[in-house]
């Protein structure tokens, strides 16, 4: 029959369902059930300390994979508190918008990286309840290494520059006045001081392939 796609045997019985991919042209049939729905995307978590090199390795899993979304915490933040004091309850609401960001987006398909310090456990583990595609890629960095990142970095990515030296002036810092919480089980450790950004990002595209 013109314009049908899959036919489904199921309980006994032949179902027949329309086409999806007539009217996403751009997207895989692969990409969609049988019940004419798309499938949930991927949302890859990539958490350490400022200067870690989030935004370098996410930059470079996006070359690699272009379909992948960036949500930056730093550009959200300037939308959603362009004049940020940093507080507890302002982190927890920018966080919490940025949890349920991915979650939309992954429920319409899209592949998406979190560059977001993230430094309480909990707004991470809010992630992963209500993704059901979810990764945490942990970058771990010394904070003397991230220190010294944090100043020779020409592209700040959103974020605010000289922070650890705010941090020492009594601003909240994640690794210099305020708590970063690693990750219990992560689903892939990177030691940022001996790997390179290029093989971190391979490293999370070979995670991706054995995950699928």
């Amino acid at each position: 029959m013109k314009g049908i796609l899959f036919t489904v045997i199921e309980t006994g019985a032949i179902e027949q369902q329309a086409s999806v991919c007539q009217l996403r042209k751009h997207d895989s049939c692969w990409d969609y059930g049988y019940n004419g729905k798309r499938m949930s995307g991927t949302a890859v978590w990539i958490t350490g300390l400022p200067g870690s090199g989030k935004s370098t390795v996410a930059n470079e899993v996006k070359n690699a994979y272009p379909h992948f979304v960036i949500l930056r915490m730093d550009e959200l933040r300037g939308i959603v508190t362009p004049k940020p004091t940093y507080s507890d309850s302002e982190r927890d609401l920018v966080y919490r918008a940025l949890v349920f960001l991915a979650k939309k987006l992954t429920e319409l398909g899209h592949d998406v990286i979190l560059d977001a310090t993230g430094n309480i456990r909990m707004w991470r583990s809010l992630a992963r309840e209500l993704i059901p595609k979810y990764i945490e890629v942990y970058l771990r960095c010394s904070v003397r290494t991230c220190r010294e990142r944090e100043k020779e970095r020409s592209d700040s990515f959103g974020a605010p520059r000289n922070i650890y030296k705010k941090g020492a002036e009594g601003w909240p810092v994640p690794g210099a006045g305020a708590p970063y919480e690693e990750p219990v089980h992560p689903e892939l450790i990177i030691d940022t001081e001996s790997i390179s950004a290029e093989e971190a990002a391979k490293s999370i595209g070979k995670l991706l392939s054995e995950l699928q």
